[in-house]
């Protein structure tokens, strides 16, 4: 008990000073600054070359969503869920330790090319994660969470940022034994979520880019506002074009919908209008009283 409790204090004290170095010392590797400078770009396209030119630039609960930013990315982190994913994570080698499995890694990857890398865990991550997007349109109880993501109404690059913290557990607790058994370094680890971190922008942002055959690999905008329809297809009332970063995926898997330029199309879910609008309302969804599924 006294290790487990010995993970929690320093995983609290550890996230907490590197989240104070991250600020006070910028550096390349600084998730902190990259977060705040890609975030300013896709800021700035929007007002300079907007698709809905009727959208206000500071859109409807912009500034909700820029909290959001940051609680998700590092409050959160530094409150509960870096010292509790420590515990978890400890527990599950000590589990493994109990049959003799003293290493998850299977694939040594550090022998590979650094393109061979990064393009791997890439594309490995980004498979996972889009069967776990389903997950939280498929499962009811994990769709109370996910409506707190598509309860935007104006979509704009922040929209990207906006969803509930389970969302980050469950995210989380299915990808890390795959990956885990996948030899990757930190700095992998960095360059492939700022590529993410990137795109996931790009896609909900107020822009309009034409690209070419690449949109059946990379998801964009024109395709992603159609996963936030409140009108979705009778066929497919739980969701479609379920990509993060690649729409491949949803190519492959018919998934995909697009039936004509989504540009002012209706946002959100079923009664939308009556879904908690604050914060703190937001993150506790799910959790306060039985909810239904409307979509």
């Amino acid at each position: 008990m006294n290790k487990y409790l010995d993970v929690i204090i320093n995983g609290y004290q550890g996230y907490a000073s590197y989240l104070w170095h991250e600020i006070t010392h910028p550096h390349w590797l600084n998730y902190f600054y990259w977060l705040i400078g890609v975030s300013l770009f896709f800021l700035i396209l929007e007002w300079v070359r907007p698709w809905r030119k009727n959208q206000a630039r500071f859109r409807q609960d912009f500034w909700l969503d820029f909290f959001y930013m940051f609680f998700n990315f590092f409050l959160f982190s530094l409150i509960i869920y870096n010292a509790a994913s420590d515990v978890v994570v400890n527990l599950f080698k000590d589990f493994l330790g109990l049959f003799g499995i003293r290493n998850l890694v299977a694939i040594h990857v550090e022998q590979w090319p650094v393109w061979g890398q990064l393009l791997t865990l890439l594309v490995v991550r980004d498979f996972i994660q889009w069967w776990v997007h389903r997950l939280l349109h498929q499962v009811d109880f994990l769709w109370e969470f996910h409506k707190v993501h598509h309860s935007v109404q104006q979509m704009g690059f922040a929209a990207h940022l906006r969803y509930h913290w389970m969302e980050t557990v469950v995210y989380r607790s299915i990808e890390y034994l795959p990956l885990a058994m996948i030899g990757f370094g930190i700095d992998d680890f960095f360059i492939v979520h700022i590529f993410t971190l990137a795109v996931g922008h790009f896609n909900h942002s107020n822009l309009t880019v034409n690209l070419g055959p690449l949109r059946y690999i990379f998801n964009n905008p024109q395709m992603h506002i159609w996963h936030h329809a409140e009108h979705l297809p009778p066929d497919r009332p739980k969701g479609v074009n379920f990509g993060l970063t690649f729409s491949l995926w949803d190519y492959l898997w018919g998934t995909n919908y697009i039936p004509y330029e989504g540009r002012d199309i209706k946002l959100g879910f079923p009664n939308v209008e009556k879904f908690p609008k604050t914060f703190w309302k937001q993150i506790t969804y799910g959790f306060r009283r039985k909810q239904t599924y409307e979509k």
